[in-house]
């Protein structure tokens, strides 16, 4: 490609409504053009960038035997009610009317439709395993679209599901995804993770989570560095304390906190380690009729130590949580506990209520935890003296870095990633809802399988350049650079010397199929220099009339902080060798 005929529309500086860097340097470097919220055009530039994910992801996923379909973006109701998502999905699900009246949606996700196709094509056994996928257009009506492409309403995705007679040939399709994901992103040359996952409502370990390594991720990757273990923050068990609870040391005191509500001022103000005192947290569980009308609610106070954090997903599986939480009210609150948040504790309730107590609290003695008194709160505290032994201990917090590894090979270590990729087990969740049967060998009906597999086509690259950035520009990997190589001649309007070398080095790595662009504009060195490196071409050469003369160009990787004289004789090799050809 020459530059000429090619779009090229950098900006000095970046709209005034973009946030991360990302956003910033794909709005500056003309990748990206913002139609309206969270809509955005995929100008020239970033659309080779994008072309290059997908080619990446549609090798790997036909090397490893799915079939790529298309299915429709706009999709009938009908089979979104089958499953009950068409009123369960909140409004990110867009709904829309045609012109007889008949509801459609704009697909966020394609389950309904490939199990649609899956139970008209596959009647047998004999015809699994089987495995879709497609790179398409989807939707989500974010509430608050930002980020760019990181969070953006329409984005490009690729979905794959797979389809099995059992459970063992289904992990087995999990298995070879996952395998096929590790070579995805191995090939897009970033720094990555795959980290254990949640499974949500399905249950089981079968979820993985691929993130891109980046600092300003919005994800808490959980990791042992001294071994394999990788999970995320909802996922990652907090192991019991191996030691025992000790004796009780104190008394049980109330202790004037005037002013100070929060564990961390109560620390401060007592002059004693915030791992002493102990939050409650007030939860409430509703039993339904038939109608969805709450017909009974159970009040459940959750004890956490002072510096940990509650862990939702790890709440929403304990007996009891199964149908869903919520935050007490306050007349809830006021009935139990006769006082308002920031001084509320187990000791003195009005009315009974369920405890459950994280696993280090459990081992606590002499903790510190509020009065249900306003600017009181109670030390001494003791599980069996001062307050009976909770209903439940389990693990309900976040890990934090240096708690011990779950596989036992060290502690954990805390950073921060993208989630681009996401393999799933989902069982017969979507193909028992819609009725999705093979015959099995004994000719009786079974339920299909299901997995379901989602790499974020348009996401990947701004998490890449969030991995990949400095203060002049992005740093693309070789493998989803809009471009590969840019040649830069000097002057070369003056001089047919640098016209010559330039258009005999782009022919030639034409011919080697380099994706190569040639900077023909005629732009003065320092305004094309920043244009390159604002865009992050991975490999530069300069060629220059005095260089020439000297018998050299100028070779610079986007990494280097300096360029490299090269004999003009060897730099077709010297790129060779730099490309790795």
């Amino acid at each position: 490609m020459k530059a000429s005929q090619f779009l090229i529309s950098t900006l000095k500086d970046a709209p005034a409504d973009a946030e991360v860097v990302s956003h910033k340097l794909m709005m500056r470097a003309g990748l990206i053009k913002k139609l309206g919220a969270g809509i955005y055009n995929y100008m020239p530039m970033g659309l080779r960038v994008i072309r290059k994910v997908e080619a990446i992801v549609r090798e790997e996923m036909n090397k490893a035997g799915a079939i790529e379909l298309t299915m429709p973006v706009v999709q009938p109701a009908e089979l979104w009610q089958e499953t009950g998502r068409f009123d369960k999905m909140g409004p990110e699900l867009l709904r829309i009317k045609d012109r007889h009246g008949r509801d459609f949606v704009v697909q966020p996700t394609s389950e309904e439709v490939v199990t649609d196709i899956a139970r008209q094509e596959i009647r047998s056994y004999k015809q699994l395993p089987k495995n879709f996928y497609q790179i398409q257009t989807k939707f989500r009506d974010e509430r608050r679209p930002r980020f760019g492409l990181m969070r953006g309403r329409e984005f490009i995705m690729k979905d794959a599901y797979s389809f099995d007679r059992d459970q063992v040939s289904a992990k087995q399709s999990y298995q070879v995804m996952a395998d096929a994901y590790r070579k995805i992103f191995d090939r897009f040359g970033l720094t990555y993770r795959a980290v254990a996952a949640d499974s949500g409502a399905i249950g089981g370990d079968l979820s993985e989570e691929f993130q891109v390594i980046a600092a300003t991720g919005e994800d808490a990757i959980v990791y042992c560095p001294t071994s394999t273990y990788a999970a995320n923050m909802e996922k990652a068990e907090a192991l019991a304390p191996t030691q025992t609870r000790g004796a009780a040391t104190q008394a049980l005191t109330k202790t004037a906190t005037p002013g100070k509500s929060t564990c961390e001022d109560v620390a401060t103000l007592l002059n004693v380690p915030l791992n002493t005192t102990v939050k409650s947290l007030v939860l409430a569980t509703d039993t339904l009729n038939d109608k969805g009308e709450v017909v009974k609610s159970q009040v459940w106070l959750l004890l956490l130590r002072g510096d940990h954090d509650m862990n939702e997903v790890k709440v929403g599986k304990l007996p009891g949580f199964e149908g869903g939480f919520r935050f007490a009210t306050t007349q809830e609150i006021d009935d139990h506990f006769g006082c308002k948040p920031g001084y509320l504790g187990p000791v003195n309730l009005k009315q009974p209520l369920k405890i459950v107590a994280d696993r280090d609290v459990a081992v606590m003695a002499d903790w510190i935890c509020g009065a249900n008194e306003v600017d009181f709160h109670m030390t001494g505290v003791n599980f069996g003296r001062d307050v009976a032994e909770p209903d439940l201990v389990a693990d309900i917090r976040n890990v934090v870095a240096g708690d011990a590894s779950p596989d036992g090979q060290g502690v954990l270590a805390i950073e921060r990633g993208i989630e681009v990729g996401h393999v799933f087990y989902l069982g017969t969740k979507y193909s028992q809802a819609m009725n999705a049967t093979f015959l099995d060998v004994n000719g009786k009906p079974q339920f299909m399988e299901m997995g379901c597999y989602g790499i974020g086509v348009t996401r990947l690259p701004a998490a890449a350049i969030e991995q990949n950035h400095d203060e002049r520009g992005m740093i693309w990997p070789d493998a989803i650079a809009p471009f590969t190589v840019v040649i830069c001649p000097v002057n070369m309007d003056r001089s047919e010397d640098v016209k010559a070398a330039a258009f005999k080095l782009y022919e030639d790595l034409l011919a080697l199929g380099v994706d190569v662009i040639l900077d023909d504009r005629g732009e003065r060195p320092g305004a094309m220099f920043a244009d390159w490196e604002l865009i992050g071409v991975p490999h530069r050469v300069t060629i220059g009339d005095k260089g020439l003369k000297d018998g050299v160009v100028e070779y610079q990787n986007r990494r280097d902080s300096e360029s490299t004289k090269v004999a003009v004789a060897e730099v077709l090799a010297h790129v060779k060798a730099k490309l790795g050809l």
